[in-house]
């Protein structure tokens, strides 16, 4: 699991103050999920500058603040640390300590369904978060689909969805991609339904 979570650190946004603070960093329960096969650890960041720790259902106080756009510091046990914020997409939060390479990955429960609390439950939410992505991305997507020996399209898949239902168009009509040239992946409108 480290190394896919570390595949994606070039892709990372940097944490920008005016865009994420209010809406997407402030009392959202952040679960850690660096060593969460061990234990649960959830991070709160209150707006007054409080943030709380929970481990295995005891809750540490402690103090944060920001520094400048996108690094904040952390008081820990060990004094004041300077940290670098990052997000990928709204629901992952990657903290960085100043002049390492190690990274603090967590998730935004407080967006999800369910609760986050092992390695199983982890693999569930990146699953989930998958499949929603493909869906997203199949219902946006174009395809040309061929009716009765002729062509028509392009067409979004929330298109050809609403032409199947209207009985516009069979379900079992083949379509391809506009990146295809032809139809030789014999791909159907109802396989595309079936991953929506």
């Amino acid at each position: 699991m480290r190394d896919i979570l570390y595949h994606i650190v070039p892709k990372l946004e940097p944490f920008d103050y005016s865009l994420h603070h209010d809406t997407q960093f402030i009392n959202q329960e952040w679960v850690l999920i660096n060593g969460i096969e061990d234990a649960k650890a959830m991070y709160l960041f209150k707006p007054n500058n409080e943030l709380l720790i929970s481990e295995n259902h005891q809750v540490t106080k402690t103090r944060w603040s920001f520094i400048n756009s996108n690094f904040l510091s952390i008081t820990t046990e060990d004094g004041i640390v300077l940290i670098k914020a990052f997000y990928k997409d709204k629901d992952m939060l990657v903290l960085n300590q100043k002049a390492s390479e190690d990274y603090a990955f967590f998730i935004n429960s407080s967006v999800y369904d369910t609760t986050i609390d092992t390695k199983e439950d982890l693999q569930a939410y990146f699953k989930d978060k998958y499949l929603k992505k493909a869906a997203d991305l199949i219902s946006e997507h174009q395809f040309y689909y061929i009716q009765r020996f002729k062509e028509y399209g392009p067409f979004t898949m929330k298109d050809l969805l609403k032409k199947v239902k209207n009985k516009a168009v069979n379900a079992y009509c083949l379509v391809r991609d506009v990146n295809d040239s032809d139809y030789t992946k014999k791909l159907r409108i109802k396989d595309l339904i079936q991953e929506l």
